[in-house]
């Protein structure tokens, strides 16, 4: 009878110190595609890019024309006149790759940089999310598995995503009151 009191007393304990887990999980490339600030900056730098290759279209047809000319003209020229000509042709073209590829790099590592603060912030915001609704565990699932699967109950990425949306939207009011 003592024994039964003990097990039964130890069970009870037991079961007592056992906490009931907070858990759920967010599909991180799902809220990040959903997330305005994300949708916003890639609509920018689509813009940006089309403008660059305009501009760099641009300046590519007139450096054919260049060319072109330099072609009709240079059998009129003499041999060395006509070098000079080939070279500094070919010197221009080397330059204006160069610039090409500085200003797309330029433009590739601002896009990430700003990616990358669309990261953090949605790292932040899922910490304070937890945080704020009493979350033992917020899990991120991806492409390489972190969560291969999880109840539908648990998955908060549109409660995430719908959230950092509103906090955005009553971000740019604010600054637009400014």
């Amino acid at each position: 009878m003592k024994n039964i009191f003990r097990v039964l007393a130890i069970a009870v304990l037991f079961s007592a110190c056992q906490q009931q887990q907070k858990i759920g999980f967010v599909n991180n490339g799902d809220v990040l595609d959903g997330y305005q600030m994300k949708i916003d900056i890639e609509e920018t730098y689509k813009a940006r890019n089309e403008a660059f290759s305009k501009r760099m279209d641009s300046i590519d047809r007139e450096f054919q024309v260049e060319v072109k000319a330099f072609q009709l003209a240079s059998s009129k020229m003499s041999q060395k006149k006509a070098q000079e000509k080939y070279n500094e042709l070919g010197q221009k073209n080397q330059l204006l790759t160069q610039q090409f590829q500085k200003d797309q790099q330029i433009l590739q590592q601002g896009f990430a940089q700003e990616m990358d603060s669309v990261v953090k912030k949605m790292n932040a915001f899922v910490k304070d999310y937890g945080k704020a609704n009493g979350y033992n565990f917020i899990f991120g699932q991806n492409e390489a598995g972190s969560v291969l699967y999880g109840e539908e109950a648990y998955d908060l990425t549109k409660v995430i995503t719908d959230a950092m949306n509103a906090e955005l939207e009553k971000d740019e009011k604010e600054e637009e009151k400014k």
